[in-house]
C-alpha cells in the first residue's frame, strides 16, 4: 500500500501541469497514467496562445523549447471559411512577422506535445510518475483518505487528496463528480491524418469551414509537421442524435464532394484509421470538487463549446488545483466547502470566455449572419483588425453577443 498526501489521476496536460506547479512549490505528488507515454490522443491538435502563457507559468524557458521542438509547427492565425465560402482570415496577433515575433500558438499532435510535458515531469524529483496503472476502484476511508486500487489490484494507494485529470471518460467525475453526459452540453467528433494535402496555408493558419450542409457543425484542417495535417468534424452531440448524422460518412462526402475541398484532398492519402472521440463542453457550470477532489480539464468538462479547445484549459485548471491543493494542505481543510474556492479560481478565469464561446456556437444557426461577417471584413480592414483582436480581447469579443453589432454590419458600418 503506497500513502501520499497528493494523487494526480491522469498525465496528459492538465495533471502534468498541476504535477510541475506543486513540484515548483516543493510539494511531492504521485501521477499516474493507464498508458505508457507516449501515448497518442484523439484530438484537434492546435495549441493556443494560452498554453503558451501557461507554459510559461510553469518555467518561462518552455515556451523557446516547445518552439525549437521539430514536432510542432507555429500558427499564426485562423481561417474561418464562411458557408457562402467566403475565406476569413483572422491572425492571431494583427501585423506579425514571422521572423521577429514569437509564435502565438502551435499545432503538434498529442502523442508529441503529451510526451513533451512528461518529460518535463520526469526532471523532477518531487514527482513520482506511475504509468501503466489503471485505476478502477476509489473509495473514501473511514479517516477521509482516498482509497485506490488499480484494475488488476497489483497497485492501491491512500491519499488525502485526489486531482482528477484522467479525461473526458472518466469513471470519477461521472460517479463521484456527478458529471452526466448531456447531448446538450457534449460535442461528437472525428479526427484522422492525412498527407499530400494541398492548398493549406503558408503561415500554418488552421482552417475551420462552416459548410452550409453541415450546420451547425464545423469541419477543421490543421497542418502539422511533415507535410501532414490533422482533419475532422465536430457537431452537438444532441444534433447528431435528432438528425441521425452519420459523421464518419459525412466527413467523407465533404471531402470527396465540396468545391473547396474535393481537389485539395483528391491525392492525399489518410494515414490510418478515422477515430471518434467525445467532448464534454463547458457551456454549463458545474460543481469542479467535493470533498478532498478536484476536477481537471476534460474530467471537469471544460472544452470550449466554440472551438472544442482543452488542452488550455486543462493547465489552467491545472495551475489552480496546484494552487488549492497546496492550501488545502496548509489549512489542514480537504472540505468540500473550503475546495469550493478552486471551483471559484477556474471559473473566474474560464466563464466568461466559456459563456461567449456559447454564444458563438448558437450562432451557427444563423449562417447568414457568418456570410455577413465575412463579407464586410473581406472588404473592411478595421473591421478585419477588430475580429482579429477579439481573440485577444475578451471585451471586444462580447460584442459578438449583440444584436447592435449585427445591425451596424447589416447597415454597412464598422
Amino acid at each position: 500500500m503506497r500513502e501520499t498526501d497528493i494523487c494526480i489521476l491522469g498525465a496528459g496536460p492538465g495533471g502534468a501541469t498541476a504535477a510541475l506547479h506543486l513540484a515548483n512549490a516543493g510539494q511531492r505528488c504521485l501521477l499516474l497514467d493507464r498508458a505508457t507515454f507516449p501515448r497518442d490522443k484523439i484530438c484537434g491538435d492546435a495549441l493556443s496562445g494560452k498554453v503558451v502563457s501557461e507554459l510559461r507559468r510553469i518555467d518561462e524557458n518552455l515556451p523557446p523549447r516547445l518552439a525549437a521542438d521539430a514536432t510542432q509547427l507555429p500558427a499564426w492565425g485562423i481561417d474561418f471559411f464562411a458557408p457562402n465560402g467566403r475565406r476569413l482570415g483572422i491572425p492571431f496577433r494583427p501585423n506579425f512577422n514571422k521572423a521577429t515575433d514569437p509564435a502565438a500558438g502551435h499545432i503538434a499532435k498529442r502523442i508529441d506535445f503529451d510526451n513533451f510535458l512528461v518529460e518535463e515531469v520526469r526532471q523532477r524529483p518531487e514527482i513520482e510518475l506511475l504509468e501503466g496503472v489503471d485505476i478502477a476502484h476509489h473509495e473514501r476511508t473511514a479517516d477521509g483518505r482516498w482509497h485506490l486500487r488499480s484494475a488488476d489490484g497489483a497497485v492501491e494507494i491512500t491519499a488525502r487528496i485526489l486531482l482528477v485529470a484522467n479525461g473526458a471518460q472518466s469513471a470519477f467525475a461521472r460517479q463521484i463528480g456527478g458529471h452526466q453526459l448531456e447531448p446538450d452540453h457534449h460535442c461528437a467528433g472525428l479526427r484522422a491524418y492525412y498527407q499530400g494535402v494541398t492548398g493549406l496555408s503558408q503561415d500554418n493558419f488552421i482552417e475551420l469551414h462552416f459548410i452550409k450542409e453541415f450546420l451547425p457543425g464545423y469541419l477543421w484542417v490543421f497542418p502539422l509537421p511533415n507535410g501532414q495535417a490533422n482533419v475532422g468534424v465536430g457537431m452537438l452531440s444532441k444534433t447528431v442524435s435528432q438528425k441521425k448524422i452519420n459523421l464518419r460518412q459525412r466527413l467523407t462526402e465533404i471531402l470527396e464532394t465540396h468545391p473547396a475541398l474535393r481537389e485539395r484532398f483528391k491525392d492525399a492519402e489518410r494515414l490510418g484509421p478515422v477515430r471518434g472521440f467525445g467532448l464534454p463542453l463547458g457551456s454549463k457550470r458545474r460543481s469542479l470538487s467535493g470533498d478532498a477532489y478536484m476536477l481537471l480539464g476534460d474530467a471537469g468538462s471544460l472544452i470550449d463549446p466554440f472551438s472544442g479547445e482543452g488542452i488550455s484549459h486543462a493547465m489552467v485548471s491545472g495551475r489552480h488545483a496546484a494552487d488549492w491543493t497546496a492550501r488545502a494542505l496548509a489549512a489542514h481543510d480537504f472540505s468540500a466547502s473550503f475546495l469550493r474556492g478552486y471551483d471559484a479560481a477556474v471559473y473566474n478565469r474560464l466563464w466568461q470566455e466559456l459563456r461567449l464561446s456559447r454564444a458563438m456556437q448558437r450562432l451557427l444557426a444563423f449562417p447568414w449572419l457568418f456570410n455577413v461577417v465575412a463579407n464586410r471584413a473581406a472588404n473592411n480592414p478595421t473591421l478585419a483588425e477588430t475580429i482579429s483582436n477579439m481573440f485577444l480581447d475578451l471585451n471586444l469579443r462580447e460584442r459578438l453577443r449583440q444584436p447592435s453589432f449585427y445591425v451596424k454590419l447589416l447597415l454597412g458600418g464598422k
